[in-house]
């Protein structure tokens, strides 16, 4: 039986425990309210910066690998990430270890040291990430979307930052940006798994608890505006198209983000979903296809990637949408939409079976300030969708004016694709 139990102490640190006694591992999450969108320009890829270096050396663990080897020596697995809108550090290991990897997460957390060579030497590495993901064209594609999309905002911005600004960021950049966000009152640490969370709550009381409460400030409000389609190509020689599509929509506060959901899981959510069925099995013409809502506090869209054979580029976009305007235009049959929830839940019920996604599910509703649902309440919310809410949902949506669309291949000019990225009229 998973039970959820949330603490606040003092100064304003959040802490959950999502203890689970029959598991064989528990997880140690640390969220913060950090990520591309809460940087300026000048500073874009901070936050990426600085999640890199908490791992290179603390006040306790001061020599470059050690955080490392001792992870590994503990049989734990560990990973950090940054996202646009919040970045974690995580370990996860047999139950029997949940003392240690909690006392390295949380030093890591306290103590960076930020040594100068460190920082050059790191400096590199992102540098060539950059450079990795230029590469990884299904990936380039995603990224000169959201700036389609967005614009010159932090929205619109890469999470890892450019080469010019990577290149800027000095030793004080990351000192101030830890400190202005690095706070109590903008941390989560979650627990799940296997464990006895009185002497965990002990452990974070005496170590986190003498930290100033601070103040986290909002991110800028993101600008919308679109009027009309939007079309951009990216010059690359490849055998294969990479497209992503987007529809402006809307935050994850909405009501309706259930139904969009599915919306996006009946067009494009595995491997029986419409757009799968259409574009890979019935015309051969992709490798993959898929679609998915993408829900941020004040911004989303609903996005469409396919990689297609680019001698029928043209004719899988003109499908896409035909299939997109269908899911405006028409109901989506009882016997789908049963199944879309079953894909949806079923998905995310096997997920939870690990500690390290129990603490993400949990831990990321609350670092965005969200309502605390159990996966039960999640999946009654989500069975309560009806056929008549995802057409709507679907009509707010995609919308001719709501589109942006981006094609990754041996291309220089948008014009030939402008004439494809049409809706067909609303019966």
């Amino acid at each position: 039986m998973t039970r959820l139990r949330k603490i606040t102490i003092a100064n304003g640190l959040r802490v959950l425990f999502i203890p689970r006694p029959e598991a064989f591992a528990a997880t140690v999450l640390v969220l913060v309210q950090a990520g591309s969108e809460y940087e300026t320009k000048r500073a874009n890829g901070v936050s990426h910066f600085l999640e890199h270096m908490m791992f290179k050396g603390t006040f306790h663990r001061p020599r470059p690998g050690m955080i490392a080897h001792e992870l590994a020596a503990l049989g734990a697995q560990s990973n950090a990430f940054t996202d646009q809108e919040y970045t974690g550090y995580y370990a996860k290991a047999r139950a029997g270890k949940l003392n240690e990897i909690l006392d390295i997460i949380t030093d890591l957390y306290l103590n960076p040291l930020f040594d100068a060579s460190e920082i050059e030497k790191e400096r590199g590495v992102i540098l060539q990430e950059i450079n990795m993901y230029e590469d990884d064209l299904p990936a380039k594609a995603q990224e000169i979307l959201m700036r389609l999309v967005y614009g010159d905002q932090p929205a619109g911005w890469d999470v890892a930052g450019t080469k010019k600004s990577v290149r800027g960021l000095r030793r004080s950049d990351l000192v101030r940006y830890r400190a202005e966000r690095y706070v109590p009152s903008g941390t989560v640490v979650v627990i799940a798994g296997a464990f006895s969370p009185a002497p965990m709550l002990r452990f974070i009381k005496k170590h986190f608890g003498d930290l100033p409460r601070g103040r986290v400030t909002s991110k800028v409000r993101t600008f919308e505006r679109q009027s009309a389609p939007r079309v951009k190509v990216y010059f690359r020689k490849a055998d294969q198209v990479h497209l992503a599509m987007g529809f402006r929509a809307f935050a994850m506060g909405d009501p309706r983000r259930y139904a969009l959901r599915l919306v996006a899981d009946v067009l494009g959510g595995g491997d029986s979903s419409r757009l799968f069925m259409r574009v890979r099995e019935e015309m051969g013409a992709a490798y993959y296809v898929g679609a998915g809502a993408n829900l941020s506090l004040d911004h989303g869209f609903l996005g469409i990637s396919a990689g297609v054979d680019r001698g029928r580029i043209d004719e899988v976009i003109r499908v896409i949408l035909r299939e997109c305007a269908r899911m405006r235009d028409e109901e989506v049959p009882a016997k789908e939409l049963r199944k879309s929830k079953d894909h949806v839940l079923g998905n995310l019920m096997l997920g939870l079976e690990t500690s390290d996604e129990l603490a993400s599910f949990y831990g990321v509703q609350e670092i965005f300030g969200r309502e605390l649902l159990s996966p039960g309440q999640y999946a009654a919310r989500m069975k309560k969708v009806t056929a008549k809410e995802v057409r709507a949902a679907a009509r707010a949506v995609i919308r001719e004016k709501n589109l942006n669309g981006v094609v990754v291949g041996p291309y220089r000019d948008a014009r030939r694709f402008r004439a494809a990225m049409k809706l067909s009229p609303r019966s």
